[in-house]
C-alpha cells in the first residue's frame, strides 16, 4: 500500500525572519536609524536642545554605514534576493528621505513652501527608489550589478542632513535662518529649503546617469 502523502506544516512562528540573510539584518539597521532620526528630530521639537538636533542628525551617516555595509555583506556571503532589495529600498526611504525632511521641518523650515519643497523632495526619493527596482535588471544586462545610477542616489541626501547640522553648531537655528525668508501669496518659503528641491530633482532625473563604485 503506498504510503500517504506528508501532510504541509504549518507555518513556524518568525517564519519570515527565519528566512532573512544576514545582509538583510544589517539593512534594517539602515531603517532603524531612520527612525531614530525622525523621532530624535520631534524630541528636538519639544526641547529645544542642541544636541538632541545634532543627535538625529548623526542618524544619517550611521545609516549611511549600514546602506554602505549591507551591499558587502551580500556580496561577501553570496545572497542577493529580491526580498533584499526591496529591503533596501524600503529602509532608504525612511533614513534618507523622510528622515532628512522631518530634520529640516523640525529645524525651522516650517513655511507653507517649505513643506510643499519637503513633500516633494520625499516624493521624488520614493519615486527614484521605485524606478531603481524595476529597471536594476535590464540595467545590470546581465552583469552582477547596475554599472550606473539614473539619477542622484537617495542616499545623497545625507549632505542636506550635514549642511543643516552644521548651521546649527555654528549658528543655532533661531531665526533668522540662512538667506532669510520670503513671503510668496501669503506662504513662507526659506530658500534654504530649495537645496532639498535640487536634491529631488537631481534623483529623478533620467539623463544624469552616476557611475557605480
Amino acid at each position: 500500500m503506498p504510503d500517504s502523502p506528508t501532510p504541509p506544516q504549518p507555518p513556524r512562528h518568525l517564519s519570515m525572519i527565519r528566512g532573512f540573510h544576514l545582509a538583510d539584518f544589517v539593512t534594517l539597521g539602515n531603517a532603524a536609524c531612520g527612525t531614530a532620526g525622525v523621532f530624535l528630530a520631534m524630541v528636538y521639537v519639544g526641547s529645544g536642545e542642541l544636541s538632541d538636533f545634532l543627535w538625529a542628525a548623526a542618524m544619517a551617516p550611521l545609516a549611511f554605514a549600514f546602506d554602505w555595509l549591507d551591499g558587502r555583506v551580500a556580496r561577501w556571503r553570496q545572497q542577493h534576493s529580491a526580498l533584499g532589495r526591496e529591503l533596501d529600498s524600503l529602509a532608504d526611504v525612511i533614513s534618507f528621505g523622510v528622515a532628512p525632511a522631518a530634520l529640516a521641518f523640525a529645524g525651522g523650515l516650517r513655511g507653507g513652501w517649505d513643506v510643499v519643497v519637503l513633500i516633494y523632495f520625499v516624493c521624488c526619493g520614493v519615486s527614484r527608489l521605485a524606478r531603481y527596482n524595476v529597471t536594476a535588471e535590464s540595467l545590470s544586462a546581465g552583469a552582477a550589478k547596475v554599472p550606473y545610477f539614473e539619477g542622484t542616489p537617495i542616499p545623497t541626501s545625507v549632505v542636506l542632513t550635514a549642511v543643516l547640522a552644521a548651521i546649527a553648531w555654528q549658528h543655532g537655528l533661531m531665526p533668522p535662518l540662512p538667506g532669510g525668508a520670503w513671503s510668496i501669496a501669503g506662504w513662507t518659503l526659506h530658500p534654504l529649503v530649495l537645496m532639498f528641491a535640487v536634491s529631488g530633482t537631481l534623483m529623478i532625473s533620467k539623463t544624469l546617469r552616476v557611475p557605480k563604485i
